[in-house]
């Protein structure tokens, strides 16, 4: 056995004498003996997901036929995840823990299908892939291959909440299933390339958020195995000092465990992961008899381990084991190359699976012992299914939050104001097990009326001054942190375990987390086609400080283009609402509380408005997603010569004055005004679950009329979800085309066409009845809108008649 050593500054290689911070020695030689056992059964099947179809026991001599036509997959971080996972099943038993298992590197999957089928999950789930040669096959077989499983843990994969299709969110993701959820470790890989990106480096500081009073803990695993797809990684080579420096530095304790002899390996991982376990406990013990949180440095593993461990170090007298070679398949070519197939059989001959499954193809009841029983199981933990713990909200009714007396058109209130009343009183209704996730802004954002029953979680240090606007707190319900990548992956770690929350964010920066929407929503259509999985809360995000209000902050903070990332996704999972007021923005968020599986984008600006709806009204309104205002609208009886559409707050404000302009200097020109809340009711019933029938489109933009279209966003997005619609030619749509400055309102507004002296005219120019006879009224717009652009470039402030414009009770 070789020695174990202290780690140290020189050599950096997973190669050498075992080093550890802690030098126990808990395991006895019959129990290393054991759990190596149950290491090689774990690789064993790695390897047989990643090339066999046939013959999964070896019974005799390998042969092209037995592999699959095509060789997908990865190696190069199994033996690490799965070293881990063995060694904390050890401890599950012996403290009775409750643990979840994030595997955050990417394609790590047969690393935790392996331990899943080891533990008897698997074959419990789907019992096709049963415990024996017959359910081997399959198991090996459905691994990245047509009508099967990806390499990624998805959501296929029972005990999973993260795919980990893009690299940087395991830590975030962990983080978010341990709030509230106090008896709670979740135990998480972080891979090497992962610890390169940018969302996984901020989210090293969730730990200045963690409360070991009421929150579980997160174990991070940082497994350093040297490389990436084919290049070094930044940490695994840096000295040990300036890497236990860096982790310090971001308020851990780091415990260090490297080395490739396996035995002295299982013996320092044994004695460091339960260290760490027990440094929890302490932890946790001290803050709960106390009642006193306090900020612990939490511990964490940096195991370094070679890439692709326990496969030849050489093939033909090039690196494999240790090496970038042994990142995906780690040999090649065995359907073309005779000896390469030897190889690759000698190799996984040498775990001894003759000593490992029975005749039958089954775990040894030796071994099987080894793993916890039931729902201690890491992949059925039932966290990892979370929406069989989900429980509805406890909602107020949303009704007595109205704003009342609402004159149509006339009346100007704050709508987020007003519903950030409603939003506190959900909170405190969920005290655990609602939270409300932004970066910096639910104070900007007008919803600090939360503060009042949930204030700011904080577990650093205190300043006097803090006391003042927000009242940091260690039980707090509103999480801030200026990284959206961090408070999105803390949301959908929440969601993903059962609970609650929705995100706040400024519109221009949402798109900081593109990709990160894009995969939570490819997570949620996977899950709908995976029978055992339980419907989730919806992710709720609410978008503010919208475009048509950033003209102050000029062009770099105008960008409502969230709204195409969302659109591209899946039907069955998105949802997009543009309440116009107050009302109907209550509505519309007493709706997405209540929905489960979908990712809700909510857009509406945090300014006073014009009031549109009673909540009746509003009601009405949000449950058809669309439909005609009456009030403004002067054809009833007959048929329009124009409707004017609009959806959104300030794009329906603009499209109501460019409407009163008509209805006062034309009066006989019938207008018929369509205001749109739910974005995909535009999409035809065919395309999308909320869309409506052709008929019902004809009932109300006509076929065969022009349609100004004023729109939040970028106008292309309104011609794509309408495309083939009858009359779709008719459609003349008006929004952003990102044109920017240093603006007022109005001047934004003008620079892409979406004012109301804009609108008016594009409306006199397609309403063919009028010939020529309103080339005066036409040019007379033309006249306002200079001088308007004229004094608010001069004045710095739009004109008061531009400002505080009201639809007129005469029209």
């Amino acid at each position: 056995m070789a020695p174990t050593e202290e780690p140290g500054s020189g050599n950096i290689s997973a190669y050498g004498a075992t080093r550890s911070t802690i030098r126990e020695q808990p395991l006895g030689a019959d129990e290393i003996k054991r759990m190596d056992a149950y290491f090689r059964a774990s690789m064993y099947l790695c390897l047989g997901m990643l090339y066999l179809r046939g013959n999964v026991l070896l019974k005799e001599p390998l042969k092209v036929e037995h592999f699959k036509a095509r060789l997908l997959g990865h190696w190069g971080s199994d033996a690490g995840q799965s070293f881990t996972w063995l060694h904390m099943n050890r401890l599950i038993k012996k403290y009775d823990l409750d643990v979840l298992y994030i595997s955050g590197p990417g394609h790590g999957a047969p690393a935790v299908l392996s331990q899943s089928y080891l533990e008897g999950v698997y074959s419990e789930v789907y019992p096709d892939k049963s415990e024996d040669e017959q359910g081997m096959q399959r198991f090996f077989k459905q691994f990245s291959f047509p009508g099967g499983i990806g390499s990624h843990a998805t959501p296929e994969t029972p005990g999973s909440i993260h795919e980990g299709g893009e690299l940087g969110y395991s830590i975030s993701h962990a983080f978010g299933t341990v709030f509230d959820n106090k008896d709670l470790i979740t135990l998480t890989v972080v891979g090497d390339g992962e610890s390169e990106t940018g969302p996984l480096a901020t989210s090293w500081h969730s730990n200045k958020f963690l409360n070991p009073c009421t929150d579980g803990a997160v174990l991070p695993v940082l497994h350093l195995n040297g490389y990436k797809i084919n290049n070094p990684t930044v940490l695994a080579r840096i000295g040990h000092e300036e890497l236990k420096a860096l982790f310090i530095g971001y308020g851990w304790t780091p415990y260090f465990v490297e080395g490739n002899d396996r035995d002295t390996m299982h013996q320092a991982m044994a004695a460091t992961l339960e260290h760490c376990v027990l440094e929890i406990r302490r932890f946790q013990k001290q803050a709960r008899e106390s009642n006193k949180p306090f900020r612990p440095r939490w511990p964490m593993i940096i195991l370094r381990s070679p890439k692709g461990w326990s496969a030849p170090r050489k093939l033909d007298d090039k690196l494999l084991e240790g090496f970038w070679r042994s990142h995906q398949i780690p040999i090649t070519d065995v359907l073309t190359n005779s000896a390469h197939l030897k190889v690759l059989e000698s190799w996984m001959k040498s775990y001894k699976p003759e000593e490992l499954f029975d005749k039958n193809g089954k775990l040894i009841a030796e071994l099987k012992e080894l793993a916890p029983k039931g729902n201690a199981r890491m992949s059925a933990n039932p966290v990892g299914n979370g929406g069989l713990l989900r429980r509805p909200l406890q909602l107020p009714d949303f009704r007595d939050y109205a704003l009342k007396d609402i004159e149509p058109g006339i009346s100007v209130r704050g709508s987020m104001a007003n519903m950030a009343k409603y939003l506190r009183d959900v909170m405190g209704s969920n005290l655990e097990t609602f939270r409300l996730f932004g970066p910096d802004e639910t104070e900007s954002n007008k919803l600090a009326e939360v503060y009042k029953v949930g204030k700011k979680v904080w577990m650093g240090e205190y300043f006097e001054e803090d006391q003042d606007g927000g009242n940091l707190a260690t039980r707090g319900r509103v999480m801030e942190m200026l990284s959206e990548h961090t408070c999105e992956g803390w949301l959908e770690g929440y969601v993903l375990s059962g609970r609650h929350g929705m995100l706040n964010s400024y519109e221009p920066f949402i798109h900081i987390i593109d990709s990160m929407v894009n995969q939570h929503c490819k997570w949620l259509e996977k899950c709908l086609e995976v029978e055992w999985r339980a419907k989730v809360a919806s992710l709720n995000i609410l978008l503010t400080a919208t475009v048509w209000r950033q003209d102050h902050n000029g062009f770099t903070h105008q960008d409502p283009g969230f709204l195409d990332v969302v659109a591209n996704k899946s039907p069955e999972v998105v949802r997009i609402y543009l309440p116009p007021d107050g009302n109907t923005l209550l509505s519309v968020m007493d709706h997405c509380f209540r929905s489960v599986n979908y990712v809700n984008v909510v857009v509406a600006d945090k300014q006073e408005h014009i009031q549109f709806l009673s909540m009746e009204e509003a009601v009405e309104h949000c449950t058809k997603g669309l439909g005609i205002w009456d009030w403004a609208s002067n054809d009833q009886g007959y048929e329009p010569d124009v409707v004017m559409a609009a959806c959104g707050d300030v794009p329906t404000h603009e499209a109501l004055a460019a409407t009163a302009l008509l209805r006062e200097l034309l009066p006989q020109v019938k207008v018929r005004f369509v205001n749109v809340v739910d974005l995909f009711r535009l999409i035809n019933e065919k395309d999308h679950p909320h869309g409506m029938p052709d008929r019902q489109w004809k009932a109300i933009f006509t076929e065969d009329k022009p349609i100004i279209f004023n729109f939040h966003s970028y106008p292309w997005l309104i011609h794509r979800l309408t495309y083939k619609r009858p009359g779709q030619h008719n459609l003349h749509v008006r929004g952003y085309r990102e044109k920017g400055n240093i603006d007022t309102p109005f001047e934004l507004a003008v620079r892409n066409q979406t004012d109301r002296y804009s609108l008016a005219i594009d409306a006199i120019d397609r309403v063919t009845t009028l010939g020529n006879s309103a080339a005066h009224v036409r040019e007379s717009l033309i006249n306002k809108q200079l001088a308007a652009k004229n004094e608010a470039y001069d004045n710095g402030l739009d004109a008061d008649y531009i400002r505080n414009w009201r639809w007129s009770t005469k029209l």
